[in-house]
């Protein structure tokens, strides 16, 4: 049985790989790539052998940096991260939330300043036995990870 390749290989840049499938299209939106000008590849319900069905982003001529990865972790713990050059991974990412998350996503508390005026959100992650829980650097409201709204880019 031949192999095939679904998705082209990627020179230099950044590979998001094993992103769940409903998770795909929030990373684009946190990393902003729909106004990227370079090469971007984006694939989605491809099969996996360890998820079933996952997404790929591959993202040309960019490096992510840590506060973009801590972002990632905030919607897809489980994904990983490849730094490629020359078409060789040169590095392998964890995901690791940061200590603060700025601008990502809206605050849970319909009274804080940041739904009324336009300040950008920052909250302190506060991590706890593998889970994480988020708090508002204005009000105090705090929001489990799998609760987060994340503001539309």
């Amino acid at each position: 049985m031949e192999k095939e390749l679904k998705v082209a290989a990627l020179k230099n840049g950044t590979v998001i790989d094993h992103i769940p499938t409903e998770k795909v299209f929030k990373i684009v939106s946190i990393l902003r790539l729909k106004v990227y000008g370079q090469l971007l590849t984006i694939g989605n319900n491809l099969d996996s052998k360890r998820m079933g069905r996952k997404g790929i982003i591959k993202i040309s001529n960019r490096i992510l940096s840590d506060e973009e990865t801590s972002k990632i972790a905030l919607v897809a713990p489980n994904a990983s991260i490849n730094i490629i050059r020359d078409y060789k991974v040169v590095e392998k990412r964890a995901l690791l939330l940061g200590d603060e998350i700025h601008d990502v996503m809206h605050c849970a508390n319909p009274m804080c300043i940041t739904n009324h005026q336009p300040i950008p959100t920052k909250f302190v992650v506060i991590k706890d036995n593998g889970t994480a829980r988020l708090k508002c650097k204005y009000c105090t409201k705090e929001v489990l990870q799998d609760e987060i709204d994340l503001k539309k880019k």
